[in-house]
C-alpha cells in the first residue's frame, strides 16, 4: 500500500507537470502571497487529486501526506493539495489541532475559508459535543483568521446550523474593524438566509452595532 511518501512525491510530480510559469506571478500576486506559485489553476489540480485516488487508500499515510505538503509546501499550490486530502479524511474532529496550525500558519482567505467550510465544518456536524468547545475558545482567539472561521465554519450547515454558536461568534466580534471579519459576518448571515430568512432579518434588526459591510452582506438577497 503506497505510503505519505508516494503521496507526496506523485502530488508534487503532478503539480510540476502542470505548472504554468505565465500564470504564476499574476496568481502570486492576486493572493498577495510571500509563497511562489506553480501556476496550477484549481481545475488542473482537481485532475491531480482524481489521478491520486489510487493512493489514497490508506488514512493514516494520506494524513500524513496532508501534514508533509502544508509544512515542508515550497509553492502556494502543495497547501491547496494538502487541503483538499484532508477534505477526503473529513470529518475528523481529532484533527482540528492540526487544522488550526493551518489557518494560523495559511494566514489567509484562500486557505482559511476551504478549511473552515470544508474540513472545520464537517467536524462540528460530526461530533457538537467535542468541537464546539473549541470553537468557542477560536471565538475570541487573538488570531482574526480563527475567528473567521469561528463565524464562518456552519456556511453549508443548513437546518443543522448552531444558531447559538453562530451568534455568540458574531456577536463577540462585532465591534472588531476587520475586514475579513465583517464581511464573513456578512457571509454567514446571508448564507443563513437560505434556511431562515426570518431568523436573519430579526437578528440584524437586534443587532444596531453590525458594520455596514456585514449588514449589506447578510441582507443582499432579502
Amino acid at each position: 500500500m503506497p505510503d505519505a511518501d508516494a503521496i507526496v512525491e506523485a502530488a508534487r510530480a503532478g503539480l510540476a507537470a502542470r505548472a504554468d510559469p505565465t500564470a504564476a506571478p499574476g496568481m502570486q500576486a492576486y493572493m498577495k502571497s510571500t509563497m511562489p506559485f506553480l501556476g496550477v489553476a484549481a481545475p488542473a489540480r482537481s485532475t491531480l487529486l482524481r489521478e491520486l485516488r489510487p493512493l489514497l487508500a490508506d488514512r493514516s499515510a494520506v494524513r500524513a501526506a496532508a501534514e508533509v505538503l502544508w509544512d515542508g509546501a515550497r509553492v502556494r499550490e502543495e497547501r491547496y493539495v494538502a487541503t483538499a486530502l484532508a477534505r477526503r479524511l473529513a470529518p475528523e474532529p481529532d484533527r482540528l489541532p492540526v487544522h488550526r496550525h493551518w489557518i494560523v500558519t495559511g494566514a489567509w482567505w484562500d486557505h482559511v475559508d476551504e478549511i473552515a467550510s470544508r474540513v472545520v465544518g464537517p467536524a462540528l456536524r460530526a461530533d457538537p459535543a467535542s468541537v464546539t468547545p473549541v470553537l468557542r475558545t477560536w471565538i475570541r482567539a487573538p488570531d482574526r483568521w480563527l475567528r473567521r472561521t469561528a463565524v464562518i465554519c456552519q456556511l453549508g450547515a443548513r437546518e443543522q446550523t448552531d444558531l447559538a454558536l453562530l451568534a455568540e461568534a458574531i456577536e463577540a466580534n462585532l465591534d472588531d474593524g476587520d475586514f475579513f471579519l465583517r464581511k464573513g459576518i456578512g457571509w454567514a448571515l446571508r448564507q443563513y438566509a437560505r434556511t431562515d430568512p426570518e431568523w436573519v432579518r430579526t437578528f440584524v434588526t437586534a443587532h444596531p452595532a453590525l458594520s455596514p459591510l456585514s449588514r449589506k452582506e447578510a441582507l443582499k438577497h432579502l
